[in-house]
């Protein structure tokens, strides 16, 4: 049986179909939105102060993201964040990012090099002590690579499910060897971008989404044996 909707009533003036989407989608990412939760359209538009049509709205465009599931007879509920949907989602970012990096490291200026170095410096002197600005810096550290993308789409797809996976990684802990090698791939991607060389750049990078896509799916895996062990499964 289908967890109920479990969130507390928010009395802001009638937001927009746009803003109830975030807002959803949000309390899905964050887990405040039980996996397998039915997501029923009166009760969110009580939740949220709006009438039914933005909820129904936002609800299709979540199900386009696939962070929301429609059964015939049933309704919506919420995705389980599980390990086949990362590496599904991860995927996606392993296709996507060498192709919009190419163009910047084409085109890169020494002024585009210094804020990467700058936004890893950051991220070094962080530490991984704070996991949410860590991906905060993280995700400014890809985004610099391809916000100037002549491809929107391809760009907001990425961006999409980037936002995604940081949702997921700021819950998920990062092995220390996996975090040294982010730092390395970082540089080494770098000075790459520094000499203009696309092939060698692309190659760290693949590498770079490939290995981190793994290590959460292997993360997730860790997280459900412990739940299954717990429960005497």
């Amino acid at each position: 049986m289908a967890p109920a909707l479990s969130l507390t009533a928010r009395h802001d003036s009638a937001p927009s179909s746009s803003s109830i989407y975030e807002q959803i989608r949000h309390d899905i990412l964050s887990g405040a939105l039980a996996a397998n939760a039915r997501l029923k359209v009166s009760e969110l538009a009580k939740v949220h102060n709006t009438s039914t049509n933005p909820v129904r709205e936002a609800l299709q465009q979540l199900r386009g993201e696939g962070l929301v599931l429609f059964t015939p007879n049933q309704g919506a509920r919420v995705r389980p964040i599980d390990m086949e949907f990362v590496r599904d989602v991860a995927e996606v970012g392993y296709q996507l990012e060498p192709y919009l990096l190419k163009l910047f490291v084409e085109t890169a200026s020494d002024e585009d090099v210094a804020e990467l170095e700058r936004i890893q410096d950051e991220i070094e002197a962080l530490n991984f002590k704070d996991k949410p600005r860590h991906t905060d810096l993280n995700n400014a550290f890809h985004e610099k690579m391809y916000e100037r993308h002549y491809n929107r789409v391809a760009f907001g797809v990425w961006k999409q499910h980037r936002e995604i996976m940081g949702s997921i990684s700021t819950r998920i802990p990062i092995a220390i060897g996996r975090q040294e090698a982010i730092l390395k791939e970082h540089r080494a991607l770098i000075e790459a971008i520094r000499a203009q060389d696309v092939d060698r750049a692309t190659k760290v990078l693949s590498q770079h989404i490939g290995d981190a896509g793994r290590h959460l799916v292997d993360q997730l895996r860790i997280e459900r044996t412990r739940a299954s062990r717990a429960a005497g499964v």
